[in-house]
Parts: C-alpha cells; structure tokens; sequence
C-alpha cells in the first residue's frame, strides 16, 4: 500500500487542514473526529527539512552551513523563519539580520567574491 504525507496546509486557501480520520494498519480501527495536526506537520517541506537537519546537527550552526552548504547569516534566516511559522517570536531579528547581511558582504569581500566598491554599495544598501 502507498502511503502519502498528509498535507498541512489547503492546496486551495493556504490554511491549516484538520485530520478528520485516523486509521489503523495492524487492527484496522478508525477514529473519526476533528484533530489538530502537529506544527511540524504544518511546515513547508524546505522549513522542515531544515529543522531535520538542524537536529541532525544538534544545533550546531557549522555543521548545518556544512551540511546544507549555505552560509552562517543563511542559517540564523532559515531558523528564525522556522521559528516564526512555529507560532513563536523571534527577539531582534531585524537587527540580528541586519548584522547578518553585513557580515554576509565582508565575508564575500574577503573571499574575492565581489570588489571593495561592491561592498561598500552593499552595506549601504544594508543600513538603510
């Protein structure tokens, strides 16, 4: 028998889907009611991949930029939007991302990935 992940979100509308029948494999029992589904059940597949990996990674912000091959300020982005389709706050963000996106350019500039000019237009983009 195929089995599908149950989808979290209306394929029409966007919002949240209730389970409405849980069936047994082993006995065959059902269930039938309106059950809320997990929150992780409600991420978009690329928010919990992350989330899979970040576990993997026991946290570890190196490990993940390793694993998944995107850089540090990439990481802190993908877990706070994680973090907020969870239902919780991110404290500072704006601020933390700013200095993310900023570190992002000096870290390109150091690497020879773009010019000093670049950079300089970057960061005041950045500021702004």
């Amino acid at each position: 028998m195929i089995q599908y992940k149950a989808p979290g979100l209306c394929p029409i509308c966007g919002h949240s889907l209730y389970v409405s029948k849980l069936n047994c494999m082993n006995c065959n029992t059902t269930l039938e009611g309106q059950f809320i589904p997990c929150k992780f059940c409600q991420l978009p597949p690329d928010q919990l991949e992350f989330i899979e990996v970040f576990i993997k990674c026991r946290g570890n912000i190196k490990d993940v930029e390793k694993e998944l091959g995107i850089s540090y300020p990439t990481v802190r982005g993908r877990l706070d939007s994680a973090i907020q389709a969870l239902g919780y706050k991110v404290d500072g963000s704006d601020l933390q991302e700013e200095r993310e996106n900023r570190k992002e350019i000096l870290d390109a500039l150091d690497r020879g990935e773009i010019t000093s000019q670049e950079a300089a237009s970057r960061l005041k983009k950045a500021g702004k």
